[in-house]
């Protein structure tokens, strides 16, 4: 598959993003782990960092087609879409855009040794455990960070505990 031309640095000057992530989780031998790829030292947002893998849905796009999309674009995978899991929204200043992130639970639907890396987008990719994920807190991320609160949301209801507030 041909990937899209626009990525996180191409300006969008005043508009407003839509991005659409998958919180991909899997059990190895009973622990549960979330996939995380880290960005490219190249880029210009967030080089380096660890992200929930997706990306921008295009104009008149269904929201769960382009984030199947994108990780085939980025990963080589096919992915399972499950619930919404919960939506924030920030502003990226490369792109002088305001982003709406909306991420799902997801599962890769194929086998998970043949994940694709693409240099111009990420460095690599984790599968990190509750125990590992302050790991993901480098490239400026802190304990703030939308991304990190949401995957530590997220392993308490994979544990099937209730979602507080």
């Amino acid at each position: 598959m041909t990937k899209t031309q626009h990525d996180s640095e191409t300006r969008a000057e005043g508009q407003q993003v839509i991005v659409a992530c998958a919180l991909i989780h899997h059990s190895f031998d009973g622990t549960e782990k979330i996939f995380l790829p880290r960005r490219a030292d190249t880029k210009k947002f967030m080089p380096g960092v660890y992200e929930l893998p997706g990306g921008h849905v295009d104009f008149g796009e269904d929201i769960v087609d382009g984030l199947k999309r994108e990780l085939i674009e980025e990963f080589g995978k096919r992915i399972t879409v499950g619930d919404p899991f919960t939506a924030f929204t920030y502003k990226n200043e490369i792109k002088a855009s305001h982003s709406v992130e909306v991420v799902y639970f997801a599962r890769f639907e194929d086998n998970i040794e043949d994940i694709e890396i693409h240099p111009e987008d990420h460095s690599g990719y984790e599968w990190f455990s509750e125990d590992d994920i302050s790991k993901m807190l480098i490239g400026g991320k802190t304990e703030d960070d939308e991304e990190y609160k949401l995957i530590k949301r997220a392993f308490s209801l994979l544990r099937g505990e209730p979602l507080r507030s």
